[in-house]
């Protein structure tokens, strides 16, 4: 297993808090999450960070990310936001925008289909 040294990450390096997209009776997703416990520092990179040493980095937040009961609530939370930075829901942030113009070219295809059932429901 990878062991990365926990260091501090610089202020500008973490982005600001945001609230959280949803509450439940047991309180908000992100209360479970697995990366508040002790390996925060994985998930966002510090400035001028080497391509080996990132990777390295992410591919541990990933990790982290596959045992978390809330993976999913927290990638539809980088997902909808848009958070543009670091690992979230096991998806970097250029991941991410892949998965957000998938979403849009879906989008814009159904729309597309719906047009031309109307069209030729109406014909």
């Amino acid at each position: 297993m990878l062991q990365l040294p926990h260091q501090p990450l610089p202020v500008a390096a973490v982005p600001p808090q945001r609230a959280p997209v949803r509450e439940d009776e047991d309180g908000p997703w992100h209360a479970e999450a697995v990366c508040r416990r002790d390996e925060a520092g994985l998930f966002f990179a510090p400035s001028k960070e080497p391509t080996a040493a990132r990777l390295a980095r992410e591919e541990a937040a990933k990790r982290v990310c596959a045992r978390c009961p809330v993976m999913v609530d927290c990638r539809e939370h980088a997902l909808l936001q848009p958070e543009p930075y670091g690992v979230w829901g096991g998806l970097t942030a250029a991941e991410r925008r892949v998965v957000l113009a998938r979403r849009r070219r879906r989008e814009v295809e159904l729309r597309k289909t719906a047009a031309a059932e109307r069209i030729a429901q109406a014909g």
